[in-house]
């Protein structure tokens, strides 16, 4: 798939940038859950985010997610029984690991709001769906330039605005799991849930660590992270991970990124010939809104047939669960099962 430049440059920011058998209890676990619990008391509470201090008096009701090419913040709030808080949500993948998740997200009100050509919601309509609170994956969700509202246009109608971990400065190849633990946390402050928050990290937490523990002292793999159908820059693989929360995902699992050095920033944009020099040992191929992602891996091992991956038929598909959100415990133990399969 190929996107402009201001949605590539949400979807490099927004991978900035969803349970599987033995893997116990996953984090993802109350993605479909859309009844929210009466908020807890503890009000106010207040934030410091990127730079702005945010004061809840009480927990939001009219929520607007922004698009960001991002599913974070929509699966947090599903994942926290926040669904009914939603009054628009712009974010979709149309996929997902966690069982009822993505058809959950289809189901939530969109606002019928006409998108702007960054694919998100312009000043004006914005302004008309009467949020008060606004989470956008990256502070350019908020950027006047971009025609959005300002934080401080918010803030003047009466709403609170959040930019979700490491969406401060755009710059996303420091992200970590934690930080998806951070976004939780933060959600279950804001919204009077915390103990819901909690028990979902302490999930993710001990499902990830059982998987690191069978994989511990094994070789680890070299992994091509890379979206299907998509191009982000001028060269033929300009979708290639090289930073960010995969790494960790991937170190997590008991493997390592093939492209880590190829660039300092998120994304790595490649040329075939320098693909095809690397040897890559297994594929992650993330699907967004791609029908077909796993057509499109077979189309790569085929096309070079030289990796020790393709000659082992070694890949896996994924989606939401690669990026910032509640569900990475998903994705390791995924790619840590196609990587390490004897250890399961």
């Amino acid at each position: 798939m190929s996107m402009n430049r201001p949605a590539a440059a949400a979807a490099l920011a927004a991978a900035l940038c969803l349970l599987t058998a033995g893997c116990g209890p996953s984090s993802a676990g109350k993605a479909t859950d859309t009844t929210a619990a009466a908020p807890a008391t503890g009000y106010p509470v207040t934030l410091d985010n990127c730079g702005v201090k945010e004061t809840f008096a009480k927990a939001p009701g009219r929520v607007v997610v922004m698009n960001g090419a991002s599913v974070a913040e929509v699966s947090t709030l599903l994942a926290l029984g926040l669904g009914d808080r939603i009054v628009a949500n712009e974010q979709s993948y149309g996929m997902s690991e966690v069982p009822g998740r993505a058809a959950a997200i289809k189901k939530l009100p969109t606002g019928d709001v006409k998108l702007n050509d960054a694919y998100d919601i312009p000043r004006e309509a914005m302004l008309g769906l009467r949020p008060d609170l606004v989470l956008s994956t990256t502070s350019y969700g908020f950027d006047r330039k971009n025609g959005f509202a300002t934080r401080g246009q918010l803030e003047d109608v009466g709403a609170n605005t959040y930019v979700s971990p490491r969406g401060c400065d755009q710059d996303t190849s420091g992200m970590t799991i934690a930080d998806s633990y951070r976004l939780l946390r933060d959600m279950g402050k804001v919204f009077g849930v915390s103990d819901r928050a909690e028990k979902l990290i302490a999930a993710s937490e001990k499902n990830i660590a059982a998987v690191t523990a069978k994989v511990k002292g094994q070789k680890k793999p070299k992994v091509m992270v890379l979206f299907s159908n998509m191009s982000m820059g001028g060269n033929d693989f300009s979708s290639v991970v090289a930073k960010g929360i995969y790494n960790d995902i991937l170190a997590r699992a008991g493997g390592s990124n093939a492209f880590e050095n190829a660039s300092r920033t998120s994304f790595a944009d490649l040329s075939k010939e320098k693909v095809a020099a690397t040897d890559v040992d297994a594929l992650v191929v993330i699907g967004y809104n791609d029908p077909n992602p796993a057509a499109y891996a077979r189309k790569l091992l085929k096309e070079f047939p030289q990796w020790p991956a393709a000659k082992n038929d070694t890949y896996v598909t994924l989606s939401d669960s690669m990026y910032l959100g509640p569900s990475n415990d998903v994705a390791v133990r995924k790619i840590a099962g196609m990587l390490h399969p004897n250890a399961f």
